[in-house]
């Protein structure tokens, strides 16, 4: 008589968890149908006007108009994007915070002990890619990588490259031509591109991994030249410069890139929804020839294929750090 008295009774509860499972899967529905009801902020973990702060304020534009919502950008620079970084993962998951990042982010774990957790944050979407040219000093007696390389093995020790700090994609491209071209070269670590660009021009550093924006008009003017290029096609607007691989250095195709990131735990409908309305945004006319201004090819896609390169580059990264012995001091 016991357990038939149980069983209603277990029946009953199994029947008020349901009901509290279904409202609580209802609210959530709820909650994301709604979504946005207040401004979104976006942290930018680089100074206004960089790479990753103008494509993040073209799509942004884009974006606000689609929802129907304002979109805060809040740049917090520091640390090779890790202050930045820091902040979004102590961010509620809530669906208003996300992050704008480079390859930086995926790098640094590599380099740095983290004052936060990556497992903090998940992909939403590649924005764009950003291939780099290959720009050499003019006073450098080279017209092709493979002169470059050359030029290398006969002078060791006297080929140097700039980048805009230890750890940062060009770093990382030029740590990766001197390892597959056997060079011995010495990294110049700069603040900023500017430096770099004044040290190019006057022959203070041999060269640097750059976007097409500001070097390529000196070499319109023949003052700097551009051997090579990392983009798997070549640039339309440079279509005499040179692949990597036509150069010669096969299976060398990579690619700064610019993506978004939101705190563990954001609604799932959310994170596909950004992925969505963003993938349509690069694709429209005037935000591609915006990015091709500057530089950027427009990407998109799935969170499941932002992870996947983000993870395939981590691994990368993580072998040219290993055999160039780089670190950070």
């Amino acid at each position: 008589m016991a357990q038939q008295h149980t069983r209603p009774r277990r029946r009953a509860l199994a029947t008020m968890a349901l009901a509290v499972l279904m409202a609580a899967g209802w609210s959530g529905a709820q909650a994301a149908s709604d979504w946005p009801e207040k401004p979104l902020r976006v942290i930018v973990p680089y100074t206004p006007g960089g790479a990753t702060d103008t494509v993040t304020r073209v799509v942004m534009e884009k974006l606000s108009t689609r929802l129907k919502q304002t979109i805060i950008i809040e740049n917090r620079p520091g640390a090779n994007s890790n202050v930045g970084a820091a902040a979004a993962a102590r961010a509620e998951p809530d669906g208003y915070t996300f992050l704008s990042i480079l390859p930086a982010y995926v790098i640094n774990a590599h380099l740095y002990d983290l004052t936060y957790s990556q497992e903090s944050l998940v992909p939403v979407v590649h924005m764009a890619d950003l291939p780099l040219f290959l720009f050499v000093s003019k006073d450098l007696p080279v017209n092709s990588l493979q002169e470059l390389v050359d030029y290398g093995h006969a002078h060791p020790d006297k080929l140097t490259y700039a980048s805009s700090g230890t750890g940062s994609s060009a770093h990382l491209t030029g740590a990766e031509l001197a390892l597959r071209a056997k060079l011995k070269m010495t990294h110049v670590a700069y603040k900023g591109s500017a430096p770099i660009l004044t040290d190019l021009l006057a022959g203070r550093v041999s060269m640097v991994f750059d976007p097409v924006l500001v070097p390529m008009q000196y070499v319109k003017e023949n003052r700097l030249k551009a051997l090579a290029f990392t983009g798997k096609t070549r640039w339309a607007t440079a279509a005499d410069v040179p692949t990597l691989e036509e150069a010669g250095m096969p299976g060398f195709v990579t690619a700064s890139w610019v993506g978004l990131l939101a705190p563990r735990g954001t609604d799932p409908a959310i994170v596909n929804r950004m992925a969505t309305e963003i993938s349509a945004i690069v694709k429209e006319d005037d935000v591609k020839q915006k990015f091709m201004d500057v530089g950027f090819l427009p990407a998109g896609g799935t969170p499941a294929a932002f992870d996947a390169l983000m993870r395939a580059d981590s691994s990368r990264y993580a072998r040219i750090i290993k055999d160039a012995g780089i670190t950070v001091n």
